[in-house]
């Protein structure tokens, strides 16, 4: 992206899939494998769902991204108010994942950029976080946008989710993260989404 950052002090950016120090896989996008739609208790197990993110979801998403920075450091920085990072400046929509009732994955639209993604740990295995961007790139296609998206490059899971789909890497570059003695510095991929098909329109960045 030619990325808007720093929407919350001491984190950068709209990144995605974050990684701790030690380099593990993020709890951003989950990349188990796909089992389809909620099938509900009588026909199956609980594969969860994705829908549009309410005002009430908040203290859920919240309890959610603790559980995945606790397991993987996502985010890079914990935020003053981590209700505020989830809602960051510009944000045009937002979806959550569910499973067994439960808010367990966030997603959200700013612009054109992929934002705040993520699947807490207890979760992954269903699909929820390539369901989340089948949500996203739904809305991209209805707004006529071509997506675009940061991931830590010691995020391997969440590179190899976005290359899987097509995303085109056109960058890696060091970022500082953070301020003053809490800064960071750290390399990140840039992405665009797969080029739309002959005829579509998509509004220029």
């Amino acid at each position: 992206m030619t990325w808007q950052r720093g929407h919350q002090a001491g984190q950068r950016g709209h990144q995605t899939g974050a990684s701790g120090p030690d380099g593990r896989p993020d709890s951003g996008p989950d990349t188990g494998s796909e089992t389809g739609p909620d099938s509900g208790p009588e026909s199956g197990p609980d594969t969860g769902r994705v829908r549009r993110r309410e005002e009430g979801d908040l203290a859920a998403c919240v309890t959610a991204l603790a559980a995945a920075h606790v397991h993987s450091g996502y985010p890079h920085l914990w935020p003053e108010d981590p209700a505020g990072w989830l809602t960051p400046d510009g944000m045009t929509a937002a979806w959550v994942a569910e499973l067994g009732g439960r808010v367990v994955g966030h997603a959200a639209l700013c612009g054109n950029e992929v934002s705040r993604l993520y699947v807490a740990p207890g979760a992954h295995g269903h699909g929820l976080g390539a369901r989340l961007l089948d949500a996203i790139d739904a809305e991209a296609a209805l707004r006529g946008l071509r997506l675009v998206l940061e991931v830590q490059t010691a995020n391997t899971a969440a590179v190899a989710l976005y290359e899987r789909r097509g995303w085109v890497r056109r960058g890696t570059e060091r970022q500082w993260w953070g301020t003053g003695a809490a800064a960071e510095e750290v390399e990140v991929h840039r992405y665009d989404a797969p080029a739309p098909p002959p005829g579509a329109v998509v509004t220029p960045r």
